[in-house]
Parts: C-alpha cells; sequence; structure tokens
C-alpha cells in the first residue's frame, strides 16, 4: 500500500499560499491518507471529498516534501488520474452486501 503526490503545478486562479504552487496526495486507503496528511501536519478539515471528486489533500510545496521524506511516491498528475479511475472501477465491481 502506498501513499502518491503528483506534480507541483501553478495554477493562475490560486489564492493565498496555493498560488506558489500545489499538488495532490492521494493513497491506496483512507487510513494510510489520513495517517500520512497527520504526519505533515494537515488538519482532518481539509480532506477533500465530494460528489465525484477523488479522496485526496491539496499540499504546498513544503508538506509536498515532507511526504515524499516520509515516503510518499512522487508520481505525474496523470498517473494519479489513473489510480483514481482504477480505485473508482474496484469500487463498482465489489459485489453489494
Amino acid at each position: 500500500m502506498s501513499v502518491y503526490v503528483d506534480d507541483l503545478q501553478v495554477w493562475p486562479n490560486a489564492r493565498g499560499i496555493f498560488r506558489a504552487g500545489s499538488c495532490h496526495m492521494a493513497a491506496d486507503t483512507l487510513e494510510e491518507l489520513h495517517e500520512m496528511a497527520r504526519k505533515i501536519g494537515m488538519k482532518r478539515d481539509w480532506f477533500q471529498l465530494g460528489k465525484g471528486r477523488h479522496p485526496h489533500y491539496d499540499l504546498v510545496k513544503s508538506r509536498r516534501d515532507r511526504a515524499v521524506a516520509l515516503g510518499a511516491k512522487e508520481v505525474t498528475g496523470r498517473d494519479l488520474i489513473m489510480m483514481w479511475r482504477a480505485q473508482r472501477e474496484a469500487e463498482q465491481m465489489k459485489p453489494a452486501t
């Protein structure tokens, strides 16, 4: 099981601390994601999961660097999208209980 961070990107409409760039942190399981978030000083309130969205945290460069130092795997944004897609498909394949 793993935690992943994608490439740091600067978005033209970003505000506040995100103006210098941000990325996404995701994981194979929610437990791993929240544990890494705790280790790098993220608040649980910053967790993002909404309708049609994938579970993740948005990170600034300093937190991305800390996550990588603690073992997060660096991936491209495209890689992360493919992982989210595979997770969604796996969930859809599970039998209803």
